[in-house]
């Protein structure tokens, strides 16, 4: 596991890193700001993705589908988070102890960064 700071540079570092690791089939990028830069240093030292390599993100940021190749990606319901720590915000504000944690539904948003049996070179 390489650690990065959340920026495309971090990613850049781990993929430059990464690159170098021949039996490595996927990578799974904290946030798709990092993949992006993991996606360029792959480029840069020749690993193809697909093909060589998948990779998935987090966050389905708006330029995900942007990206080359177009990133897979985890979406989370950032409205539905946000809602929820402005309502512990006020609970605690309101005198309440809030304890627990909350899961945030998330959803494989599928493009060409990952490989499909059959499916490699296809857009999907």
């Amino acid at each position: 596991m390489l650690r990065g700071d959340w920026t495309p540079e971090s990613g850049y570092e781990a993929g430059l890193r990464l690159a170098d690791e021949a039996d490595r089939t996927a990578v799974f990028v904290a946030n798709d700001q990092m993949a992006l830069g993991l996606l360029r240093a792959f480029h840069d030292r020749g690993v193809r993705v697909p093909e060589d390599v998948s990779v998935v993100g987090f966050d389905d940021i708006p330029e995900a589908a942007s990206f080359i190749p177009p990133l897979t990606t985890v979406r989370q319901d950032f409205a539905r988070v946000g809602a929820w720590c402005v309502d512990a915000v006020l609970r605690e504000l309101a005198g309440e102890t809030v304890t627990g944690t909350r899961l945030v539904p998330t959803t494989l948003v599928e493009r060409s960064s990952t490989a499909v049996p059959g499916a490699r070179g296809r857009e999907r």
